[in-house]
């Protein structure tokens, strides 16, 4: 991830559904699937899944500020994933598919917690946001079979069922945040 820009690092449950969305963000240069926030060093994904190293699956975007704010990389984010789950995204469970922001200047963490805030006050969820919001630690990236998984392997079964509806909502709701290549 040699991409020049700003990085934020983001947990919404398996790596491929939030990975599948952010590559079709107008800004976003790169996405990265990975690990963090935990205690192994290159921990590998049969570790985490055990939920024992403390890891998050993420994704660590580069994206250029000029092209996308922060607000929006997030309200992309809190849309493609259920923030009120603690531990899990739909039949995903484990303390590896938390939702989690993980920061990488105060600007970020600030964007963040003022629209966690928002949210909970708008009463946009039924129950209350669990998303931690951090400083990105020990973060690590994920074997290169899990990179771009989703467009590698569209009409895999998982792929179909969860990450394929993430995609379309995003392309619904934001439609004006999509790359013209996309």
């Amino acid at each position: 991830m040699q991409q020049v820009g700003e990085t934020i690092t983001l947990g919404g449950g398996c790596f491929w559904c939030t990975e599948a969305v952010f590559v079709q963000v107008r800004g976003v240069r790169d996405v990265e699937s990975g690990y963090s926030n935990g205690q192994t060093q290159q921990p590998t994904y049969e570790q985490v899944c055990t939920g024992r190293t403390g890891h998050n699956e993420v994704v660590k975007l580069v994206y250029d500020p000029q092209q996308i704010s922060v607000r929006e990389i997030l309200e992309i984010f809190f849309l493609i994933h259920d923030p009120t789950s603690l531990n899990a995204q739909g039949n995903d469970h484990g303390t590896q598919y938390r939702s989690g922001v993980y920061f990488s200047t105060p600007e970020q963490q600030h964007e963040a917690l003022a629209l966690i805030d928002e949210l909970t006050k708008s009463g946009a969820y039924a129950r209350p946001i669990v998303t931690e919001v951090l400083p990105l630690t020990n973060y690590w990236p994920a074997e290169d079979y899990h990179q771009d998984f989703f467009e590698k392997n569209p009409y895999q079964g998982y792929c179909m069922a969860v990450a394929a509806p993430k995609v379309a909502k995003f392309r619904k709701t934001f439609a004006r945040l999509q790359k013209a290549d996309r």
